[in-house]
């Protein structure tokens, strides 16, 4: 009996953990306010490796989410908003979702930077199609860390820490849904 109590007690506190990741997503941004704060994003990423630039120029696309909120307590969940920018200029909202079970506890915001290689990968992102495996993980980002980048199925995670403490750390179980920007949700208009 106890052991059913914990199991209920431990999968209640993990909804509210994934429910409190996601609301990042709930408070939605218009595209302006997104698109500014993804370039703040993407400045901290250059920042801190200023050889990205170069990646960032060969990539077909890359995704700027400038806060993922992340928590856990054996079911863990994250969330957050960013912008697909082709050759460098702002298409479409991303968001991504992630859940987890496992030995996790904790909670920490994040920013990501999605660099996606070529032109397949980037049909796969607009359709959904990308996920990231259980396994995957971010590459922390560093002075020249863009250059050792690996690419998996085309794609290459970069992640930046804001603040937070968290016992896992790994991108695994993203998703991700793409919305192009269009009509009155277009940037400028």
């Amino acid at each position: 009996m106890f052991h059913n109590l914990k199991m209920k007690l431990s999968a209640l506190v993990g909804v509210a953990v994934l429910a409190a990741a996601s609301g990042a997503v709930a408070a939605a941004l218009s595209p302006n306010e997104l698109i500014q704060k993804s370039q703040t994003g993407l400045s901290m990423f250059k920042q801190t490796d200023p050889s990205l630039e170069k990646t960032l120029t060969s990539a077909t696309a890359y995704v700027i989410i400038p806060e993922v909120k992340k928590g856990a307590f054996v079911v863990g969940g994250a969330g957050g908003e960013g912008v697909l920018y082709e050759h460098g200029k702002p298409m479409g909202k991303v968001t991504l979702t992630q859940m987890s079970v496992g030995a996790q506890v904790g909670g920490q915001t994040y920013s990501e930077l999605i660099v996606i290689a070529d032109d397949a990968a980037l049909q796969r992102f607009k359709m959904g199609k990308v996920a990231l495996d259980a396994q995957a993980s971010g590459v922390a980002a560093k002075a020249g860390g863009s250059t050792n980048a690996k690419y998996e199925n085309g794609v290459a995670i970069f992640t930046g820490g804001e603040g937070g403490l968290m016992a896992e750390a790994s991108v695994g179980g993203q998703k991700f849904k793409y919305e192009p920007f269009t009509g009155k949700a277009k940037p400028g208009t």
